[in-house]
């Protein structure tokens, strides 16, 4: 058999050097200057009075610089993730300390992380924005670190026991086992939730770019900012501009990064897994014919003779071993050190203040609660529909994705004139907005369920010959069910984050507010009241938790024991 290395050398010289290449270094120069562009903004001095132009020739470099923040957070949360999941996954120590408390963070709204992100930043940085930058990365690292980081968790939790056996039979090191079982066998998993994560962090684009605390100005130029502006203005023009150019970077990522990475994990499902035959990407067919990138990876290939290296001796073992319990002990401190700081805020809550923010609390549950279900009515029949039509999710995949990836708070003016036009406040418009932020996590699990339901299944309906709604009663909806609730999960958690913006919006210079606990957060915020900002994140965190510990607690056990397929 000819050597593999040999094979990858003898394609590389037969590929012509073509307009392939000649992509892929325009695009390599591209990325060099945006690198450039962004380093520039980035050390800026600090400005007291900060101008978001609103001409169409600056959205360009706007939208570059959202780009740059969104990548740079998908950068740090997927390192985030690899470390503490693959933590959380194989020290049992962490893991009942780790999973708590990423549960309780991913419950926290934005803006209750961003007051905190932006004093330290620039207190640190104080004569560019550098601080101001990196606090916006930050920012949207917490939209979307923490369902990444579980996919990650859940993956390693999950890697099936003969794969275990394998890496036992055959004596697998640490990290041959990370290499060759654990990531692959997160790979799907990992991608999948990559792009719902990104999705998450581009919702709260504009809170992120325009944000302002008390009288200091605190906003970066980007396509948020630039909608905020827009808005503030009554600016349709450029609200326009900042839809189509906001549509124009998730198209970008969708065809430049997502569906080549979709097309190049179908490599790790698993053998009896059927074949993700619906997937295609034409820029990753293109870049194939790439005499440079065949060059690249044939260097990479290249077998290179290594002198055998004597083992090394295990006197390290004992410090390998405390190198998780220090890891540990600096984990607890600075959690520690962070409620510390909360309870001496939380100590000047009056105890009015304290009701107040209950019975907001109360309000917003509410809310949460209707948006979800409103959303399950429309979302759990058209994803069945979907997912069981493979033409029919092949063809609105990708517009699903868009869609789903779209920013909703830069068409809340679109929403809010609409429920103004039927006469409704934002007391319950508001939940419409909720809605925006909650029903893609409901679509696109119920579809992932419909996609999954045995062959078999359908045929026993066929046999049988179930009417539509029986089939629907008796085999669909209690096929799906594991997948909705995993989608409900997901949806209120996406609903309460999103009550931050929902229940507080500015509308042509007109301030709109429900009564909430979202709109709570926003304004105190806004206003630098940091013990009533602390208050309310805290009641809003531990209505989240009391309802995950016994409503959705309940609902998984019901899960497992009447809807499992394999029992």
């Amino acid at each position: 058999m000819p050597d593999a290395s040999l094979i990858n050398a003898s394609e590389t010289k037969s590929r012509r050097f073509g307009l392939p290449d000649v992509v892929m270094i325009l695009f390599v120069c591209g990325v060099f200057m945006g690198i450039i562009s962004v380093g520039k903004e980035w050390t800026q001095p600090i400005a007291q009075k900060v101008v978001i132009e609103q001409s169409l020739a600056a959205l360009p470099l706007y939208a570059l610089y959202s780009l740059s923040r969104g990548l740079f957070a998908f950068a740090l949360s997927l390192i985030f993730s690899l470390l503490v999941g693959y933590w959380a996954a194989h020290d049992r120590r962490a893991e009942r300390v780790i999973v708590p408390i990423l549960d309780v963070l991913q419950s926290i709204p934005v803006l209750g992380f961003l007051p905190g992100f932006v004093l330290t930043m620039v207190a640190l940085f104080p004569n560019s924005n550098i601080g101001l930058e990196i606090a916006a990365v930050l920012m949207i690292f917490t939209a979307q670190v923490w369902n990444l980081t579980f996919s990650f968790y859940q993956s390693l939790k999950t890697v099936p026991a003969e794969f275990r056996e394998v890496a036992a039979v055959y004596r697998y090191s640490t990290s041959q086992r990370i290499r060759w079982i654990e990531i692959p066998h997160s790979m799907t998993g990992l991608v999948w939730n990559s792009m719902i994560s990104v999705a998450s962090g581009w919702f709260f684009l504009t809170v992120n770019e325009s944000f302002r605390l008390g009288d200091r100005d605190f906003r970066l130029p980007g396509v948020g900012s630039y909608m905020a502006e827009a808005i503030a203005n009554n600016n349709r023009t450029a609200m326009i501009a900042a839809v189509v150019a906001m549509t124009g970077i998730i198209i970008f990522l969708d065809q430049l990064l997502w569906r080549p990475l979709l097309c190049w994990s179908r490599k790790f499902r698993s053998s009896d897994a059927p074949a993700d035959t619906d997937v295609r990407s034409w820029f990753l067919n293109f870049l194939v014919e790439s005499r440079f990138l065949s060059w690249i990876e044939s260097f990479f290939d290249r077998p290179r003779a290594v002198a055998p290296v004597p083992a090394a001796p295990r006197a390290p073992a004992r410090a390998a071993a405390a190198l998780p319990w220090l890891l540990y002990i600096i984990f607890v401190a600075g959690i520690a050190a962070g409620v510390w700081r909360m309870v001496e805020l939380l100590q000047n809550v009056s105890f009015g203040e304290w009701i107040h923010v209950f019975s907001r609390g109360s309000f917003t549950l509410t809310r949460v609660l209707a948006a979800t279900l409103l959303s399950t009515l429309w979302a759990l029949p058209v994803g069945i529909a979907i997912g069981l039509r493979p033409r029919v999710a092949r063809a609105l995949g990708p517009w699903i994705q868009i869609a789903s990836s779209f920013p909703a708070p830069m068409i809340f003016p679109l929403v809010v004139a609409m429920f103004q036009w039927f006469g409704m406040t934002i007391q319950t418009g508001s939940v419409l907005l909720m809605m925006l932020g909650a029903q893609w996590y409901i679509l696109f699990n119920v579809i992932a369920g419909a996609a999954s339901v045995p062959s078999e299944f359908r045929e026993l309906g066929r046999v049988y010959r179930f009417k539509r709604m029986q089939r629907w009663t008796a085999v669909y909806l209690p096929a799906v069910f594991p997948y909705l609730l995993t989608g409900w999960v997901t949806a209120v958690g996406g609903a309460w984050n999103a009550s931050i913006v929902s229940e507080y919006f500015i509308d042509r210079g007109k301030t709109l507010v429900a009564d909430g606990l979202g709109a709570t957060v926003s304004v105190a915020a806004e206003k630098a009241q940091f013990p009533l900002l602390a208050a309310s994140v805290i009641v809003m965190a531990g209505i989240v938790l009391l309802w995950n510990g016994t409503v959705w607690h309940a609902c998984f056990k019901l899960s497992a024991r009447k809807f499992s397929i394999e029992k």
